[in-house]
């Protein structure tokens, strides 16, 4: 019968488990292998453990100044993340800052962060979400004081901007 990695002992090729750490887990176990007790305390020391190693499979941006580009009269974008033609993102718009009347190709959600921001006559506070339909017109979106949003949706283009 083949041994799996983790069964072969510590010194395995690819074994991830340094010999010190297999006896924390043993140790954990205690005489009663298969009670409820030892499967808590294995848990909890190979748990962090595991979340620590998959931390940088992650992504994490720091707040700031970083990464913003220009985007329009007033409006600046900051991209987080871009993955088949879908994009999450940041749009910070200046007081009296507008974007012209528009279509999405895919659905796109909107969540207004800090500030108001108007779609048309409709009026979207800090905390407030909006879906803008796929290929439907989406009516001009402006500030009056200023706002930060994200915005999950295709990869905003100048060109599907009507104006």
């Amino acid at each position: 019968m083949k041994k799996s990695p983790a069964s072969a002992g510590p010194d395995a090729p690819g074994d991830a488990l340094d010999a010190g750490f297999v006896a924390r887990i043993d140790a954990a176990r205690g005489a009663g292998a298969d009670d409820a007790e030892g499967r808590e305390r294995v848990r909890r020391i190979l748990l962090p453990r595991i979340a620590a190693d998959s931390t940088a499979h992650h992504l994490t941006l720091p707040a700031g100044d970083a990464g913003w580009k220009p985007f329009g009269p007033g409006v600046a974008i900051k991209v987080l993340h871009e993955q088949g033609g879908v994009m999450s993102y940041l749009l910070r718009l200046d007081p009296g800052a507008e974007l012209p009347p528009h279509r999405h190709p895919i659905d796109e959600e909107c969540i207004v962060l800090e500030g108001e921001v108007c779609v048309g006559a409709l009026r979207i506070g800090a905390g407030g979400y909006h879906r803008g339909r796929q290929d439907v017109l989406h009516d001009r979106l402006h500030s009056l004081g200023g706002a930060l949003v994200f915005l999950r949706g295709a990869a905003p283009r100048r060109a599907h901007l009507i104006g």
